[in-house]
């Protein structure tokens, strides 16, 4: 976790970064602790940082300007104002602040506040990664000066001739120029190359024979060299579907 304490006096810096080692070691969170003096020093920094613990009066560019001017470019940092200043309580509301500390505060409270924003950094880090999961797994093809995006897993099978690919999707064909081996590697090991002609989606195979892949859309190619890889792949993606309760 990345925290950064943003205030102009060097003394409040090494209280909180000593209060929030304490706390981290005590409730066994792993942290990074970055210190900086002004409001330019955090909006300068190449990303966002998880936590900011942010002073309000500083001179130059103020802990509210700051404030703005994350949320302007949508970090999802979690902001902590920690000022002598209650005056900008409402104005935090504003700017999507998690917590309001006014100076001085105790210790006890400074490590509930803390406590909660770590609990509140992993839910959105879970979040993130539940979106990872359920984002579908898309290539990007290029036809003409038209560039579209296409669900891997819409792809029944692949056929390529003459540098051009086509693309039978369950939607309808896709045709753009490109190389096999590209687009095998792109697609992963849901697909098998079964010739030099064919990638084929497993997900979709529904009969074969030695010479022949029949689809649930179409037919492709299996040449003899590839047939047995192509049943070994198969019974594996057949054997994985069927420990996750569902085959194809």
């Amino acid at each position: 976790m990345k925290i950064v304490i943003c205030d102009d006096d060097s003394k409040m810096q090494e209280i909180l970064q000593n209060k929030i080692e304490r706390t981290c070691r005590k409730i066994g969170v792993e942290c990074q602790i970055g210190c900086c003096s002004s409001g330019e020093e955090v909006l300068g920094a190449p990303q966002a940082p998880d936590l900011l613990f942010l002073d309000i009066q500083m001179p130059e560019k103020d802990g509210m300007y700051v404030a703005r001017e994350l949320r302007r470019r949508q970090w999802d940092t979690i902001l902590v104002f920690v000022t002598a200043m209650s005056e900008y309580v409402y104005d935090a509301f504003d700017v999507g602040a998690f917590h309001y500390l006014v100076k001085p505060f105790e210790d006890e409270k400074f490590s509930q506040v803390l406590k909660k924003a770590v609990e509140e950094y992993e839910r959105r880090k879970a979040s993130r990664k539940d979106e990872r999961v359920q984002q579908p797994k898309t290539i990007l093809i290029r036809q003409g000066s038209i560039s579209s995006a296409v669900p891997v897993d819409s792809i029944v099978y692949a056929e390529v001739f003459n540098r051009k690919i086509t693309l039978h999707t369950v939607s309808g064909d896709l045709e753009y120029y490109g190389k096999l081996t590209e687009l095998s590697q792109q697609v992963g090991d849901g697909f098998y190359r079964t010739h030099r002609a064919y990638l084929v989606n497993l997900k979709y195979v529904e009969r074969y024979d030695a010479t022949t892949i029949w689809l649930e859309q179409g037919a492709a190619l299996v040449s003899k060299k590839q047939f047995a890889g192509f049943v070994k792949q198969y019974m594996r993606y057949i054997s994985r579907r069927g420990a996750a309760g569902w085959i194809r």
